[in-house]
C-alpha cells in the first residue's frame, strides 16, 4: 500500500469530519448573538429563552468541533513531513495566530457565555457571544488563507527547495483564499439557517412550543434568503478565481478537454471514466462558459489538450461533486425565496413541513462536495504548482503504521460524531421547556 495515499485518506477522514461541525459554529454563533442582542434591547424574555435553546445545540456542536479538529495538526507534523518543511515558513505565522488569537478568544468568551447566565451583566453577557461569533469567523480567515496559498501560491520565494515567506501582505491579500473565505462563511450561515428551520418545522409539525420556534423562523428566514443568495453570487466568483488560476481544476469541473474561446456549456455531459474525453456532449449554449469564466464570450478556456497528463485531476469525481454542489445549492436557494414568502404561514403547511426537516443535511452534503471540488479538483499538486502530492509525505513512516492509526481514528471519529448528533437531536427535540434557569 501508498503510504501517500493512506496519508491522504486519514486526512480526508479528519477534514470531513471536522468540518461537520465548523459551518454550525459559524453560523448558529451569530443566531443566538443575534436573539440575545434582541433581548438585551427589548427585554423580552423570549429572546433569552432562544438563545438558550439554540446556545444549547450550539456548545455542543462547538465540543466536537474542537475535539474532531485536534488531530488535523498534528498530521502535517507525522504524515507530512516534507509538505510541513516546504510550506512551515508560510503556515506557521497562519497558524499560530489562528490558535493564539482567533481560538483563545473564541475559547474564552465561550466559557464566559456558557456560565456567566445571570452572573454578569447582560450586556456584557451579549458581547461574549458576539466575540464568540467573530471569532469564529476570524478563525475561519487564517484556516483559508492557509488553504488558499496551497491553491494559489504567493508572496514566497524558494531558497533550497523551500518555500520563504518574502511578503506576508502577498499571503493575507491573496485573492483566492478571500474569496473561499467569503464563500465558506456563507455557506455555514444557509447551513446554519436551514438546521434551525428543521427544527422549527418539526415542532410545528407535531404541534410543540409553536409560538416559540415561530419566532426563531421569522427570524432565520430572512438569513437563509440573504446567505443562499450570497453563496451563489460568491460561488460564482470563486468559480471565475479558479477558471484564472487554477486552469485544471476548472477544466476538470466542466469536463474541458479542447481550448477555445466562446466556449459553449453543454448542459449535458458525461465525463468518459476510463479514458479522455467525453460520452456525451449535448445541449450546448453557445459562448457561455467563456461568459461564466470570465465575463467576456472572448474568454479562453484551457482545455487538458494544454495540461500535461500528469498535471491532471481526476475528472469524474471533480465535475460529479460540482455538479451535485450547484444543484443543491438551487434547491436550497429556491426553498429559501418561497420560504420568506410564505414565513407567516408556514406552521400551517402540515405535512410540507417536512420539506424543511428532509433538507436538514443537504447543507452539510453540499458543503462537503464543495471541499471535494477544491481539494480533489487541486490534485496532483499539495501546493499548486509547485509541490505533488506524491512528493510530500512522510518517507520514514511505513504504510502498516498509517493503516493502523486510520483504523482507528476512523473508529473514534465513528463514535464522537454519532453521539454528537445523538445530543444534538435530543436537545433538539426536547424544546425550550428543558432549558434550566441557569445555563450552565
Amino acid at each position: 500500500m501508498d503510504p501517500v495515499i493512506l496519508s491522504r485518506l486519514q486526512f480526508a477522514l479528519a477534514t470531513i469530519v471536522h468540518f461537520f461541525f465548523v459551518p454550525l459554529t459559524i453560523g448558529l454563533s451569530f443566531f443566538i448573538a443575534w436573539m440575545e442582542t434582541k433581548y438585551v434591547k427589548t427585554g423580552d424574555e423570549s429572546y433569552k429563552l432562544q438563545a438558550k435553546f439554540w446556545g444549547r445545540i450550539f456548545l455542543i456542536n462547538f465540543v466536537l468541533g474542537v475535539v474532531t479538529g485536534i488531530a488535523l495538526e498534528f498530521q502535517f507534523g507525522t504524515n507530512w513531513a516534507i509538505y510541513s518543511k516546504f510550506v512551515g515558513d508560510i503556515f506557521g505565522s497562519l497558524l499560530a495566530i489562528e490558535a493564539t488569537v482567533s481560538f483563545f478568544l473564541e475559547s474564552t468568551f465561550i466559557a464566559i457565555w456558557a456560565f456567566g447566565w445571570e452572573k454578569i451583566p447582560k450586556k456584557l453577557h451579549c458581547v461574549s457571544i458576539w466575540l464568540v461569533a467573530i471569532a469564529s469567523t476570524i478563525s475561519a480567515l487564517w484556516i483559508l488563507l492557509a488553504n488558499g496559498f496551497m491553491q494559489h501560491p504567493v508572496g514566497y520565494k524558494l531558497v533550497n527547495g523551500v518555500a520563504q515567506l518574502e511578503s506576508f501582505t502577498a499571503v493575507l491579500t491573496n485573492t483566492y483564499g478571500w474569496h473561499m473565505y467569503f464563500h465558506t462563511v456563507l455557506c455555514a450561515f444557509v447551513l446554519a439557517s436551514f438546521l434551525v428551520m428543521g427544527i422549527c418545522a418539526w415542532h410545528f409539525f407535531w404541534g410543540k412550543h409553536v409560538e416559540f420556534f415561530h419566532q426563531a423562523f421569522r427570524h432565520v428566514s430572512l438569513l437563509a434568503l440573504i446567505a443562499t443568495v450570497g453563496v451563489a453570487v460568491s460561488g460564482h466568483q470563486l468559480g471565475q478565481v479558479t477558471a484564472e488560476h487554477q486552469k485544471s481544476k476548472f477544466a476538470a469541473m466542466e469536463s474541458v478537454w479542447v481550448t477555445q474561446t466562446n466556449a459553449p456549456m453543454n448542459l449535458l455531459t458525461i465525463p468518459n471514466i476510463n479514458s479522455d474525453g467525453n460520452l456525451v456532449e449535448a445541449l450546448p449554449v453557445p459562448g457561455m462558459l467563456s461568459f461564466f469564466a470570465g465575463n467576456s464570450f472572448d474568454t479562453e478556456i484551457v482545455g487538458f489538450d494544454k495540461i500535461p497528463p500528469d498535471e491532471r485531476p481526476p475528472v469524474f469525481p471533480v465535475f460529479v461533486s460540482f455538479r451535485l454542489m450547484v444543484g443543491l445549492g438551487c434547491i436550497l436557494l429556491a426553498v429559501a425565496i418561497l420560504t420568506f414568502i410564505i414565513k407567516g404561514f408556514v406552521p400551517s403547511l402540515g405535512w410540507g413541513l417536512w420539506v424543511y426537516i428532509i433538507l436538514i443535511p443537504v447543507p452539510y452534503v453540499a458543503a462537503e462536495l464543495g471541499w471535494m471540488v477544491t481539494e480533489i479538483g487541486r490534485q496532483p499538486w499539495v501546493v499548486f504548482g509547485e509541490m505533488k502530492t506524491a512528493l510530500a509525505g512522510s518517507p520514514p513512516v511505513d504504510w502498516y503504521q498509517i493503516f493502523a492509526t486510520l483504523g482507528a481514528m476512523a473508529g473514534i471519529y465513528a463514535l464522537i460524531t454519532i453521539t454528537g448528533f445523538i445530543l444534538m437531536i435530543r436537545a433538539a427535540i426536547q424544546g425550550p421547556g428543558k432549558i434550566a434557569k441557569h445555563y450552565a
